[in-house]
């Protein structure tokens, strides 16, 4: 394995993912969510069927188009980048989300730039998925490693949320980490085999409570 994948999946990476819950505040605070359980069966659900699953099946296509762009930089090639930018983003219904993505995605850029990996015209406007794509592509991890530690990296930040909204603890969040590895494994096999764009998800929950985090009365996480 490489040390500079170690470095992407890394808590410490400054990209302000600890400030997010992406909605599972909102369920805590309602009662969805509230022990160890309920919060492994949101993380399996998450993982089999949500928005998550089609921006890791995408990850595989996009290191394609970015190599191509970055070998060619033209007009063209990016314009495919843009593309994927603006679906991926379309598909996430909640604005505060998007926002996420987009903040997040910038600031992994950034890093990347600072560590003399730039995107052609040193681009930052893109979303998580497209810098962890190009992450990808400039320390030339192996497309299944790169899913596995999106998917991975996902899991831990919800962990890593829910042990200031729940008496968790983290042993507990640990034990939950090293379970989901199994679904994270065959997820990861099923969606590089699969187009992104016919991939079917059921994500309704997570939606709702992604849109209905600001109206919370007290947050501990960004809206």
């Amino acid at each position: 394995m490489k040390l500079e994948f170690l470095q992407l999946m890394s808590p410490s990476l400054p990209v302000g993912a600890f400030s997010y819950s992406e909605g599972l505040e909102w369920l805590v605070q309602n009662k969805k969510v509230y022990d160890e359980t309920t919060l492994f069966n949101w993380i399996e659900s998450e993982l089999s069927r949500g928005q998550i699953t089609i921006e890791a099946s995408s990850i595989a296509y996009i290191m394609r188009d970015l190599v191509n762009w970055s070998d060619h930089q033209d007009v063209k090639h990016k314009l495919i980048i843009e593309e994927w930018n603006s679906w991926l983003s379309s598909l996430r219904d909640s604005p505060d989300v998007r926002s996420q993505q987009l903040q997040m995605g910038e600031s992994l850029l950034q890093l990347l730039i600072d560590l003399d990996h730039p995107l052609p015209d040193h681009q930052k406007k893109f979303i998580w998925t497209i810098a962890w794509a190009w992450a990808g592509v400039c320390w030339d991890i192996p497309k299944i490693d790169l899913v596995e530690g999106f998917l991975y990296s996902w899991v831990a930040n919800q962990l890593s949320a829910a042990l200031r909204l729940l008496s968790l603890g983290p042993t507990k969040a640990q034990q939950l980490q090293n379970k989901s590895l199994l679904i994270i494994k065959s997820q990861t096999s099923y969606l590089l085999e699969h187009n992104p764009k016919e991939i079917w998800i059921s994500d309704v929950g997570a939606i709702m409570a992604q849109q209905s985090h600001v109206e919370l009365y007290s947050r501990l996480f960004r809206s």
